[in-house]
């Protein structure tokens, strides 16, 4: 993050939440720009994670999971991937790549969840690798944890693992068809529980686009807070991609938005949009760093042919609803 962001985040640190909720995006020029990130910053669906040593490790879509890391948050390298050798089962989905992954540190080791699919097909399966170290090549396969066939309702992709207070393992998931998902796990396979085959409906929108995926759950002050991308991805400048964010007393829902409409019937408060150069923001995924919480995400730069490049920015909560800034 730059200088001015970190600046311009202890000036609203001092506004009153009052404020904050009034300054709650209503149209795309509200927005801001991401934080300043340099070097290899061209990345899809990114997760990120930050190290006891400091050192930031990122995944993101692509091949056997593109990995980029950074010291400081600003200036990124990379290049490797996660799998040196790429799992064998993934080629049962039609094809060799994985995308959207998510990762974090639970019990003394690194887990990444991660999909396998074909663009537009929701014959689907979420995978699970683990490593002592989070590092590309370090990588254990752990095999499929949920699938999702050609005569399913659902799909399953953009996997992200929320470990709630008591220690309870949950995993959303989801796009398109009836919308994002949620299973329990157990904690001691990183797989569904036995005994509990219940899949929670998280968010849909019944009527018109299909278009909400990447869930990421995350709580603060007492809420769970749902965060999704909406409508289209992946068309560069003709994105419409953006996140929209819910909340909810429990984990399962129902996830509302700032003006009470259930997510389950297409709500959804702005959090990013498309605003100047910066064009179909979503893919995202949250990291609580040593200065406050950060979204985590891709846009298509209207500036560089459409690049999808990686944006980075703080949130600001004392309003009840997370502002980027």
């Amino acid at each position: 993050m730059s200088r001015t962001s970190r600046t311009r985040r202890r000036i609203l640190s001092a506004v009153p939440a009052a404020v904050l909720l009034a300054l709650l995006p209503s149209t795309a020029h509200a927005y801001p720009n991401p934080g300043q990130v340099t070097g290899t910053v061209t990345v899809h669906d990114p997760t990120m994670l930050r190290k006891p040593d400091g050192r930031y490790l990122l995944y993101g879509t692509g091949g056997g999971i593109a990995y980029r890391t950074s010291t400081d948050r600003i200036a990124f390298g990379g290049g490797s991937q996660a799998f040196s050798t790429r799992p064998g089962w993934w080629t049962q989905y039609g094809t060799t790549e994985a995308w959207a992954p998510d990762i974090s540190y639970q019990g003394g080791r690194y887990l990444m969840y991660y999909a396998v699919s074909t663009f537009g097909s929701n014959r689907s399966a979420i995978g699970l690798a683990t490593s002592g170290t989070g590092l590309p090549g370090s990588w254990s396969d752990a095999g499929v944890v949920y699938t999702s066939s050609a005569s399913s309702d659902f799909n399953a992709i953009d996997p992200n693992l929320f470990v709630d207070d008591d220690g309870t393992w949950w995993l959303s998931f989801g796009s398109w068809w009836t919308g994002l998902k949620m299973i329990q796990l157990n904690p001691s396979t990183g797989k569904q529980l036995s005994g509990n085959s219940t899949r929670y409906p998280l968010a849909s929108r019944p009527t018109g686009s299909k278009a909400v995926e990447a869930p990421y759950i995350v709580k603060r002050n007492g809420y769970y807070y749902l965060f999704a991308s909406y409508d289209t991805c992946c068309a560069g400048t003709s994105s419409t991609y953006k996140v929209k964010v819910g909340r909810a007393t429990s984990v399962t829902g129902p996830y509302r938005d700032r003006n009470g409409v259930s997510m389950m019937l297409g709500g959804g408060t702005p959090v990013l949009e498309s605003h100047g150069r910066y064009i179909g923001p979503g893919g995202q995924s949250i990291l609580h760093d040593t200065d406050g919480d950060l979204i985590v995400y891709h846009y298509y730069d209207g500036q560089d042919n459409g690049t999808a490049k990686l944006g980075v920015n703080l949130l600001n909560w004392s309003s009840g609803w997370p502002v980027a800034y």
